[in-house]
């Protein structure tokens, strides 16, 4: 065996050990959830033969010739018994593209399809696309909405300047895509979710809208709003469902993460929610729920976060950074929480439906003030006083 064939195949084995390694819950967590010791995406799953020129003559130092930098932000859904995330896979270029991942038990063992998705363009084709919503519609079609950005050409100088808008594919085998117009709204969107079941005969949608590509400006936070066609989607009317609030986790901005999942008791909803720091922008994870007679009303909202980033979570390309935009939920009732940190991997977390409506339901609100948190601390210490 020539050397070139021997680096190959010590490759294949390292990348193979990488796939194959077994992910274990971490021993000490919240009683909420159960986190995971390992990521279970990361730029070095991506297929060797996405970044590495095989052929010895053509590659002779076995260099690789297209670099992955991240594995992010991955919508998610069941597929059989497989469980599929849709992944937002950054090249060394900071260009944005889809490829679908599976495992067999939601934890471990992620392998990639063997070619990214090709996803066809709107008429003004995008720069780049990211951070695909999943939904399973009762119409038939699985949809998927995520951001697509452009530069903005009213600023020709300013080549950091964007545009946002929802763009709307739907598929049936996750593999063929048909590109739909994207939708049209009168502000910036980069957060928009689709909900899985038609609301008075029309399609539902989360919205977050935005004055500018970063900043929400006027926008009050997570919105609704109903579309009658969704082959030419169009906001007409946006209410907000849930605001943001001064000195909370929503200060800048909030956002839906992946579609909520329904309960006998309610809607469950994950979504994010952003602060300023001295160090930047804070990204965490928290939940609401919303009545299932209406899914715009809602009637539990924990205080606080949910999910944030944790040691080695908390370094990458954008430190400080949770970010969920896929979750799936098992017959049994067993929930796989998928969520990124630092825009740099994917990782897992689990839990349970009625672990997850518990948490809802019996943790105390947010109150706003100093003064409400001081009082919601010594009621359940008195609580635990008087049950000793």
């Amino acid at each position: 065996m020539s050397d070139f064939k021997e680096r190959v195949a010590a490759l294949r084995a390292h990348h193979e050990q990488l796939l194959t390694r077994k992910n274990e819950p971490l021993e000490w967590g919240n009683g909420i959830y159960d986190k995971y010791k390992f990521p279970i995406l990361t730029a070095e799953h991506t297929p060797l033969e996405w970044r590495y020129d095989f052929c010895e003559k053509d590659n002779p130092y076995l260099m690789q010739r297209i670099m992955m930098n991240a594995t992010l932000n991955s919508g998610a859904i069941k597929w059989g018994d497989k469980y599929v995330l849709v992944v937002r896979v950054e090249g060394a270029d900071r260009k944005s593209f889809f490829a679908v991942a599976e495992s067999p038990n939601g934890i471990d063992n992620f392998r990639f399809w063997d070619e990214p998705i090709t996803m066809p363009d709107d008429v003004v084709p995008a720069t780049n696309i990211y951070d695909m919503r999943i939904t399973r519609h009762e119409d038939g079609w699985i949809y998927g909405i995520f951001c697509a950005e452009r530069h903005d050409d009213s600023q020709p100088s300013n080549l950091s300047a964007a545009t946002a808008t929802a763009g709307i594919a739907r598929t049936k085998d996750l593999k063929t895509w048909e590109r739909l117009p994207d939708l049209k709204t009168k502000s910036q969107q980069r957060n928009v979710v689709l909900h899985p079941e038609f609301v008075d005969g029309k399609y539902a949608l989360y919205t977050r809208p935005q004055d500018g590509f970063i900043d929400t400006g006027s926008g009050g936070g997570i919105g609704w709003a109903l579309v009658d066609d969704i082959t030419h989607a169009e906001v007409k009317e946006e209410k907000i469902i849930n605001a943001r609030h001064y000195h909370t986790i929503t200060e800048v901005k909030n956002g839906e993460g992946p579609h909520p999942i329904k309960t006998p008791k309610g809607w469950l909803h994950l979504a994010h929610g952003v602060r300023a720091t001295a160090d930047g922008l804070r990204y965490v994870l928290y939940m609401y729920m919303t009545a299932l007679d209406d899914p715009t009303r809602v009637i539990a909202q924990p205080g606080g976060f949910f999910l944030v980033p944790e040691g080695d979570e908390y370094l990458g390309d954008v430190m400080n950074v949770a970010f969920a935009n896929g979750w799936i939920a098992d017959e049994d009732g067993k929930v796989f929480i998928y969520y990124a940190s630092a825009d740099t991997r994917m990782h897992v977390a689990t839990s349970t439906i009625d672990r997850l409506v518990d948490y809802c339901m019996n943790t105390p609100q947010d109150g706003l003030f100093t003064a409400a948190s001081v009082e919601t601390i010594k009621k359940l210490i008195q609580k635990n006083r008087n049950n000793r």
